[in-house]
């Protein structure tokens, strides 16, 4: 009795560990498409808020996502930027590009509608090379891409960008 107990437990792990991958894959795919928004950007902690228009292209499978975009600042300030993902259930990992310092790790967990990864810049930025970005999913249509870094001098906690998405 107690060898079927187990292997009866075994059995809901591996249908909950399933479900989980399911509900992750479905997740993932709901980003996929094309996007466009409006948001802001400052490229260091105390330089000014400059607002950008983005366009971009989602890819998704079951397993990872990939963005890959340009945003527009000031007229004629053109930035390629792109993160590519993979997930290992609710853990992700991969790179991000977009930043002047060259192509940033990142890591992290899902946590309900959104992605929570830290950022490993190639370089310093604003006194250290780390930062926290969150790709969210907001309503059916949305998506925010949010940078957090921390200012050297304050210690205070910035918002370096913020864009607003929706499918098109």
């Amino acid at each position: 009795m107690k060898s079927f107990a187990r292997f009866a437990l075994a059995g809901c792990l591996a249908a909950a560990a399933g479900a989980a991958d399911a509900d992750e894959a479905d997740f993932l795919r709901s980003f996929e498409g094309n996007f466009a928004g409006k948001g802001t950007v400052k490229v260091t902690t105390e330089a000014p808020t400059v607002n950008v228009s983005c366009r971009f292209n989602s890819d998704a499978t079951s397993s990872s996502l990939s963005l890959d975009g340009t945003c527009r600042g000031l007229v004629v300030v053109t930035r390629a930027i792109s993160a590519d993902l993979k997930s290992s259930g609710t853990k992700y990992t991969g790179t991000y590009v977009g930043s002047r310092t060259g192509p940033a790790q990142l890591s992290g967990k899902r946590s309900g509608n959104a992605i929570n990864l830290g950022i490993r810049w190639a370089k310093e930025v604003n006194g250290d090379r780390t930062a926290q970005m969150t790709v969210e999913k907001n309503g059916e249509d949305g998506m925010r891409l949010t940078v957090i870094d921390v200012d050297p001098k304050t210690g205070e906690r910035v918002m370096t960008s913020r864009i607003d998405l929706r499918r098109i």
